[in-house]
């Protein structure tokens, strides 16, 4: 098997699909206030699978709107212009890949752990002054780098995840010891691709890297989300591995522990109503 680069990865995720255009114009719309909530309401009933996706969650135990969301204009009224921007994003992330059974690749829980971290980094973000779309925004796209791996590069990510069995390692040093390079860069470079803010892209780069105290707060924010949700285990993947938490980055958190578990609950609430966006 051919050894992959960096540049062959960067082909890679030009040739996978863009992000709808209206969610673009949304990922624009993270820092204006001044948006037009009708107008990207209306091109977002254009896509009825995001549409589905949205009202789904909307109804869902996660509002408590039992059935009374019927459309994006309603789910915009009822439960406010940003809730609703975050939901689509999510919807339209975790869509953007095809669906694959390899058996070496539970893309379900990959789906599942994504949205944990998400969920942890908007709910522990106000600690750190982040912006909550941003914090969840980054949680969801933290180990973006391994979904582009197993669509572009199959073969070679299959080797990461025997090295990974073999060793019993982290997934990221097993891609650092089979192809040289790690999760975190591939990440990093579709973030910029799919024009995310550059805070998220960092984030999604540096997760893994956040030791001291000098590390970028949306990166301390996604490593303490991050180890939340192994510690939860809402994925329930036996071989899954907890990071070590950064002491630096709980220290930033300034969080007390009763405080934090507190907020495990909520984070594992959420959780089970905003996986409704996986189903097809």
């Amino acid at each position: 098997m051919k050894p992959i680069t960096l540049d062959d990865v960067s082909v890679g995720i030009r040739e996978l699909p863009a992000l709808p255009a209206v969610v673009l114009q949304l990922l624009e719309s993270f820092d204006n206030d001044r948006v037009d909530t009708t107008e990207l309401g209306r091109k977002i009933s254009q896509d009825q699978a995001l549409v589905a996706k949205v009202l789904r969650v909307a109804n869902s135990s996660f509002y408590g709107m039992q059935g009374r969301v019927a459309s994006m204009q309603d789910a915009i009224v009822v439960l406010g212009f940003r809730s609703v921007r975050t939901l689509v994003v999510a919807a339209a992330v975790t869509g953007s890949f095809p669906s694959t059974n390899r058996e070496w690749f539970d893309q379900q829980a990959f789906w599942k752990h994504s949205l944990a971290v998400g969920l942890a980094a908007r709910t522990f973000a106000d600690a750190l002054g982040i912006n909550t779309d941003h914090a969840f925004t980054a949680g969801l796209l933290h180990d973006i780098g391994r979904q582009v791996l197993v669509t572009c590069f199959p073969d070679h990510y299959k080797a990461v995840v025997e090295a990974r069995r073999t060793r019993d390692c982290f997934s990221i040093e097993a891609e650092q010891a089979v192809l040289g390079f790690d999760h975190t860069q591939v990440g990093a470079a579709l973030a910029a691709r799919w024009k995310f803010a550059p805070a998220i892209g960092e984030a999604v780069r540096l997760h893994h890297n956040v030791s001291g105290k000098d590390a970028p707060p949306t990166a301390a924010l996604i490593h303490l989300a991050d180890v939340t949700a192994h510690v939860l285990d809402l994925t329930g993947d036996p071989a899954a591995l907890v990071p070590s938490l950064d002491a630096a980055s709980w220290n930033r958190f300034g969080v007390g522990w009763p405080e934090y578990k507190r907020r495990l609950a909520t984070i594992e609430d959420q959780h089970r109503s905003a996986s409704l966006l996986l189903a097809a």
